[in-house]
Formats: structure tokens, C-alpha cells, sequence
């Protein structure tokens, strides 16, 4: 469910595999990276929590 999350809203994503400081980042990152470049850098950021999640899931 948290790779679907991903998607929409990776910083949110991020948040919930419990790196808290890299979710605040990314998220002050991904709101002008959306607003200015159109959405082309949102795959940038679905492709980092999809790896966060995955390490996070092999690694207790």
C-alpha cells in the first residue's frame, strides 16, 4: 500500500517508512520542484521513497 501512496504523495510515503528528517526535506524539495517544473521531476521522487520503502522493508 505504501508503494501506491508513493505515487500521489511521496514525501507523505517517506514519512511512513519513519525517516522523519528525509520526509521534511523532501517535502520543502518537492513542492517547488512540482510548482516550477510542471510534475516532470515527481518521477525523481516516486523512484526515492520506492527505494526507501524497499530498504526499509529488507532491513528491521
Amino acid at each position: 500500500m505504501n508503494y501506491v501512496l508513493a505515487l500521489l504523495l511521496p514525501p507523505l510515503s517517506i514519512l511512513l517508512t519513519g525517516r522523519i528528517f528525509t520526509a521534511i526535506v523532501v517535502l520543502l524539495i518537492w513542492i517547488p520542484a512540482i510548482i516550477f517544473s510542471g510534475g516532470l521531476t515527481h518521477p525523481m521522487f516516486i523512484i526515492l521513497a520506492w527505494i526507501l520503502i524497499y530498504q526499509t522493508r529488507n532491513h528491521p
